[in-house]
This record gives C-alpha cells, structure tokens and sequence, in this order.
C-alpha cells in the first residue's frame, strides 16, 4: 500500500495536518462477555465479540478521527485474520506498512469481562511481534517512514531491543509510548529519558516504579521522575487521572461519568490517541489530556476502543470533563 503522501487527491488541509507514525500492535481483539456473576474455574454463560484492536492500531486511529494524519508499522500472518486486519487499517483511513509474515498467525488479544463490563483476565497470543519488530527498523522504508513523520508513537508490544532502536532512529523528534500491561511496560524502563510522554494506568505505573502494588500513585511518579521520565499521564479508571512532569508540574483530571458503561477495553488507548493528536496540534499536555478523556468516555459507552463520533458529539463529551486541577509540590519533592 502507498505511504500517505503518494494519495492521489490529497487537499492542501490534508497535507497540512501533522503526521504521526506508529510502530506496535494492531492484531485480532477478542472481547467475551460474561451474562451472569463470574464464577471461576467454571462454564460461564456469555457473549463473544471480535473486532481488529491493538494499542498502537486504537490510538492512532482516534488520532486520525481527530485531525492527525497518521501511518502503521505492525505485523500480521497470511491467514484470514491477518486480511481482516488489513481491512480495518484501511477503513481507518490510516497508511499501512505492516509487514506480512505468510508463514505464521496474526497475533490475538482476548479478554474476559464481568457482566459490568470490566476486565477479569486477558490472554495475549503475540508471539510474531517479538519476532519481527527488531528487523522492520532494518528496512530503508520505514527508516524513510520515521524521517518523515512530525512524531512517533509505540506501545509495549514491541519487545525492548526494537523500542530502544526505534529511539535511537526518531531522534529529537516527539516519541509517545502506550503502556498495554503491567507485564510489557518493563520493556520501556531503557528508554524512559527518550519519551515525549508515556501513557500508563496505575498498575503499570507501580510495576515500572518498582513501588508496591499498594504504594500512592503520587510515589510511583516522584520514582518514574527520579528514572528520567519527562512527562506521563497515569489513568485509574473512573478515578482522578494524573498528568506530570520533570519540572514538578502536576495535575489532577476527573474523568466524566460514565452514562452507559459497556466495555472498558481500549479505554486508555482512546485516550492517549485523543490527547496525543492535540498534542501534535500545540494543545498543552493538561488540556491534551481533557480531550483524551472525552475520546476515553465515548469509548467505554460505545463498546469500542476506538468509537465513530461526529465533531458534536465530541464536543458534548468534552464540555463534561472538568477542567485540569493543579496539585502542589512541596519544594523538596520538584524536579529539575
């Protein structure tokens, strides 16, 4: 498929657009739902649901609905799964230079939620990302691909050595990072003084501290600080939202209520695509953030990580999140 600028048509607005490019996951996602009360090592009566997901496929395709040009780096197997995939990048109107591997199954997420809507387990088959992603930034045309972009996104999905090559090659260009899990985001300890902003929920906040599950989140950002991290946006949920950064600047968001909750995957990928699109478009990262929340709320009332949403409807979601609340430091606890 043609990088974006090879479109035939393309208006001066659209070549005016900033240009984000992503590396990480875009694969099979498998959402079952539980009818009834959970019961453990046991049938459990519900629905299955299957769409195409992945953190770095769900941001970037939010951040196209909100005005950012954008093109994907994954990989995919030569199976029905994979033209599925394929298919969806290109509904998303996103650039697509993924790599297929004929010989091997397109990667799989699938989780197990409540009856309410919230995660009891999931189960990642993701084995070909850590196979393959190291020798993509090998290729001359995605090495092309990152010379021309304003600014690189990647999620956890990528295995170390390839996020750390991928750092090396953005250079001073914005790099932004997603998370995915408290079992991935290790993978992104070698490059933390790189990122322009790494988006993380509690848990994989804690995990990348090496602060106790238990720990206050505030403890969890002084030590992510304390590491080289220069700014981050720590979601919980339903919860406050933390926004920081080196310099000792701290805010505090309240997410919406919620009106119809109906699945909470791909939340916090809705976010980050959301807040990083105003981001690249010069919003402040407090008020980028504002609009991630919006983008998140619309997602979990919809049942999708990355919704369908007129310019409206955005912004009736965005008039409900209050505006950015600063938290004071003592002095002792700023950053240089």
């Amino acid at each position: 498929m043609p990088g974006a600028d090879d479109s035939p048509g393309r208006s001066a607005a659209e070549m005016s657009r900033p240009h984000l490019l992503a590396f990480g996951g875009a694969h099979v996602d498998r959402r079952g739902r539980v009818a009834g009360p959970f019961r453990p090592a046991a049938s459990n009566p519900g629905t299955m649901h299957e769409d195409t997901g992945g953190g770095a496929f769900n941001a970037l395709r939010t951040a196209v609905r909100r005005g950012v040009e954008g093109a994907l780096v994954s990989l995919r197997g030569g199976d029905a799964a994979g033209e599925a995939v394929a298919a969806a990048i290109r509904r998303a109107g996103i650039a697509d230079l993924s790599s297929v591997f004929l010989d091997r199954a397109t990667p799989s997420y699938t989780a197990i939620l409540d009856r309410d809507g919230e995660l009891i387990a999931g189960l990642a088959d993701m084995a070909l990302y850590d196979l393959g992603f190291a020798k993509e930034l090998r290729r001359r045309k995605n090495r092309e691909a990152i010379a021309a972009a304003d600014a690189v996104l990647c999620d956890a999905n990528i295995p170390a050595e390839a996020i750390e090559k991928l750092a090396l090659l953005t250079g001073d260009k914005p790099l932004f990072a997603i998370a995915v899990s408290p079992a991935k985001v290790v993978r992104l300890e070698g490059v933390l003084d790189r990122l322009a902003c790494l988006f993380l929920n509690a848990q994989e906040a804690r995990r990348l501290a090496g602060v106790d599950d238990e720990a206050d989140i505030d403890a969890a950002v002084r030590r992510l600080c304390e590491r080289g991290l220069r700014r981050g946006v720590v979601s919980a949920g339903g919860s406050s939202c933390t926004v920081f950064d080196r310099a000792g600047l701290r805010y505090r968001l309240r997410p919406p209520a919620v009106r119809r909750l109906v699945d909470v995957t791909g939340a916090g990928d809705a976010l980050a695509g959301a807040a990083i699109a105003a981001s690249m478009r010069g919003r402040p990262l407090a008020e980028a953030v504002r609009e991630g929340l919006a983008a998140a709320m619309l997602a979990v009332e919809s049942g999708t990580a990355s919704p369908d949403f007129t310019e409206a409807e955005f912004e009736a979601a965005l008039a409900l999140v209050e505006e950015p609340e600063t938290v004071p430091q003592d002095a002792d606890e700023r950053r240089p």
